[in-house]
Parts: C-alpha cells; sequence; structure tokens
C-alpha cells in the first residue's frame, strides 16, 4: 500500500490531508468539551445543532465548488481555502456564547465544503490506474481515522496539562501546515471538454449520480453510516461524561476506539477488495453498524451502560463505517469521465451529507428527548433501512461495461461511427443520459 508514496505530488497530497484531520480532530473533541461547558446535559442538543449547520454548508456549497473546480486552478483554490479555515479556527477559542460558535462553525465548514471534492477529484487524475487509486483510498481512509485515533490520543494528553481551548490551536495549524504542502507540488487539472452553463455545471454531478445504480446504492449506504456515526460523534460526550461520569479523556478514548476500527478495516480492505467486489463490502459493514447499535441498546435496556462495552460496540462501528466508506471512491470513478469527477465527487459529498444533516439532529433529539436506548434503537433501525435500500436499488450484477443501443442519436453521430448497437465501459454522460440498456 505506501509504495504508492513515491510518487511525490501524491506524497505531499496525502501528507497535507493527514495535517489537517490531525487538526480536525482536535477541534472535534475541543467542540464536544465546548458544547458541555456551555450548555451542560443540553450538550447533546447543542453538538446536533453543530454537525447540522456543518451538514447545511457541505450540501449546499458542495455543488457550486463541483461546479467550478475544474475552470479555476486547483492548488490555489485548495490554499486559499487552508487558509480560510485556520482563519476560522483560530477565532474558537474566544466564544463565550453558543450561537457564536453556530456562526464560526458555518464559516469553517463551508470552507471545508468547497475543500474536500476538490482535493478527491484530484487524486483519481494524480494516480489514475485502478490498483494505484484502490490503496490510496485505503491510504485516505486510515488518514480520515488518525481524527478519531491519533487526534483523541493527542488531545488526552495535552488535556493533562492544558485547557482545551489550546487545542483549536492545533487545528490551526493544521491547516496552516496543509497548505504549506498543498502549494508545494503542481497538480493535474482537466479541462472540461465543452462550455456549459451555471445550472447544468451546477447540477449535472448530482444528476450522473443519481442515474447511475449503483451510486443510487451508495448514497442509501451513506445513509446507515450517517445514522451509525451520528450516534457516535453527537452523543459520546453524554455517554461518557454525563450517564457514566467519566473524565474528559475517557471521552477521547472513547472516540478512539471508534478510530480503531475504522483504521483496522482499511489496513485490510485493498486486499479484501482484490478478491471480493465493492457491494458484500460496503453491505456487510451496514449490517454490522446497524446489529451493533441494536446489540448496544439491549444491553443498556437490560444492564445499564458499561464502558467497555460501550468501547467494544464503537469499534466494531468503526469497523461497519469504514467498510462502507473506502471503497466509495471506487465507485465514483468508475461512474464518471474525467472531466466529470469534480462535479461526480461533489455529488457524492453534498449527498452523503444530506443523510447527516437527518442523522445529527434526530440522533441528538432522540438522546435528549428519550435517552439512550430509543436512541441507539431508532438509529439501528434507520441504518438497516438504508443497507434494504442499498439492495433494492443497487443490482448484485453490476459490469462496467456492457452492450446497448442508442435510439437517441442518429446513426451518423460521431460516437455511433455508423453502428446503433454496441459495447463499452458504460457511464451517464451527454450521449447516455439514463442508465439502460436501451437509450
Amino acid at each position: 500500500m505506501l509504495e504508492i508514496l513515491a510518487d511525490r505530488t501524491y506524497r505531499h497530497l496525502f501528507a497535507a490531508q493527514v495535517v489537517a484531520l490531525l487538526g480536525t480532530g482536535l477541534a472535534t473533541v475541543a467542540l464536544g468539551l465546548l458544547a458541555y461547558d456551555l450548555a451542560g446535559d443540553n450538550a447533546s442538543m447543542v453538538l446536533g445543532t453543530v454537525f447540522t449547520i456543518k451538514m447545511v454548508a457541505y450540501v449546499g456549497i458542495a455543488p457550486l465548488a463541483g461546479a467550478f473546480a475544474d475552470r479555476v486552478n486547483r492548488r490555489g483554490l485548495l490554499v486559499a481555502l487552508d487558509i480560510v479555515r485556520a482563519g476560522t479556527a483560530l477565532c474558537l477559542p474566544f466564544v463565550t456564547e453558543v450561537w457564536q460558535v453556530y456562526v464560526l462553525i458555518f464559516a469553517l465548514q463551508s470552507a471545508s465544503a468547497a475543500f474536500t471534492p476538490t482535493f478527491q477529484a484530484t487524486i483519481p487524475d494524480v494516480l489514475p490506474e485502478e490498483a494505484r487509486y484502490t490503496r490510496a483510498l485505503s491510504l485516505s481512509r486510515l488518514a480520515y481515522d488518525l481524527e478519531n485515533i491519533v487526534s483523541p490520543t493527542l488531545a488526552a494528553l495535552l488535556l493533562a496539562v492544558l485547557s482545551y481551548n489550546s487545542l483549536f490551536l492545533g487545528t490551526v495549524i493544521g491547516f496552516a501546515a496543509s497548505a504549506a504542502l498543498v502549494v508545494s507540488v503542481v497538480q493535474p487539472s482537466p479541462k472540461p471538454s465543452e462550455p456549459r452553463g451555471i445550472y447544468d455545471r451546477t447540477t449535472r454531478g448530482i444528476r450522473i449520480y443519481l442515474a447511475t445504480p449503483r451510486l443510487r446504492g451508495l448514497l442509501a449506504l451513506n445513509l446507515a453510516a450517517a445514522a451509525a456515526g451520528a450516534m457516535v460523534l453527537v452523543n459520546s460526550v453524554v455517554l461518557v461524561r454525563g450517564l457514566l461520569g467519566l473524565s474528559e479523556s475517557a471521552l477521547a478514548w472513547t472516540i478512539f476506539a471508534f478510530g480503531a476500527g475504522s483504521m483496522i478495516a482499511a489496513l485490510a480492505l485493498p486486499r479484501l477488495l482484490d478478491r471480493v467486489s465493492d457491494r458484500p463490502v460496503m453491505v456487510g459493514g451496514a449490517v454490522l453498524m446497524g446489529m451493533t447499535l441494536l446489540a448496544l441498546a439491549a444491553e443498556v435496556a437490560t444492564h445499564g451502560l458499561d464502558w467497555p462495552f460501550l468501547l467494544g460496540a464503537w469499534l466494531l462501528i468503526g469497523l461497519g463505517y469504514s467498510a462502507v466508506l473506502t471503497p466509495s471512491g471506487r465507485l465514483l470513478r468508475r461512474s464518471a469521465h474525467t472531466v466529470d469527477r469534480p462535479a461526480v465527487f461533489a455529488a457524492q459529498f453534498a449527498l452523503s451529507h444530506a443523510c447527516w444533516l437527518v442523522t445529527y439532529p434526530l440522533s441528538g433529539w432522540l438522546m435528549t428527548q428519550f435517552g439512550p436506548v430509543a436512541a441507539l434503537g431508532l438509529l439501528a433501525a434507520v441504518a438497516g433501512a438504508g443497507m434494504l435500500l442499498a439492495l433494492r436499488v443497487w443490482p448484485s450484477g453490476d459490469p462496467e461495461t456492457f452492450e446497448h443501443t442508442h435510439d437517441n442519436l442518429p446513426l451518423d453521430h460521431p460516437h455511433l461511427r455508423g453502428v446503433r448497437r454496441h459495447a463499452h465501459r458504460f457511464v451517464v454522460d451527454d450521449a447516455h443520459p439514463r442508465w439502460a440498456s436501451y437509450l
């Protein structure tokens, strides 16, 4: 897996991702503690609102970013967005009111909504080979897991000697280092094959996404991942600090367990995906998350909340979470032409976070109003519904190339070359506006 780091451009981009995520992870722990200080037992509602604001920014900004990502210099855009994120994070230690947190989080996450899909769409252009790109996806998943492992560990150590507000300074350093690494390499910036209007560019990625069966299945599995992930991210602080009465460091170790499970899965997936297709791996991950939530609900209902059991549950949810998310880049890469990838990655970013837009506030509301058993049980039901929907809309036989007939094009169209029925790698585009054997 690590041999792809020999590519200098990818190595620098990967390092930029790592340091930015380390800083983001420190901010995640600090935000939980800040919410608990400002709102006490209502911290779940505050965090649910914070994450909802984050999702609103992601859903609204990402498609616009995808529409223009192939029209600007990617390196300059990524560096500018890192600088915005660093400046916003620098303000977080000074907030005294909940509304100030909401405003700053919206600004920071709006920049992230433009940064992330642009960054993700660059990687398949840097590493065009399927095998190398698959390993890059696993490394990327490992980098995301650093937010849930190394960051909480580092936070636990820093909290022993510093206040949680100091963790936000680590976020600033992470974004600044990311900007320096991004500016150190030249990145490919493919140009669109033809000029398009703003509406077409803004909606193109979502139209391609929703017209592709495997991506509709991915969206359903994103709902399952969002249900389980929201339980972990929104309610861990109340479970650990409120119900169990444990320390701030215990919260960091609890989030660490989730990240450890995700990292274990990411390390195992490259070899597994060499032998097994994406669909059973991803569906299996959704099943694992849903069953674990149900098991934890049963444990809490019968014996009460126990920290070791909670750690084990978060570990298993991390395994399932990574099994769903790690292969998603492969599906997106297979489902779009190079010039459409920024728009399709932006669509994945927006639509997947639309799922979080539902599950974040739902998770906080369920915990606050009805307690952990109801929250765990209903979020398990949401995860199960996502899994079943994925099985329905994503056919088990999902060939990349298949024969089809065009009734939507004249016989002298350059794509047909005088032959109406042909076979090739199939993606939704102008010549193939819908997914069907007969067009």
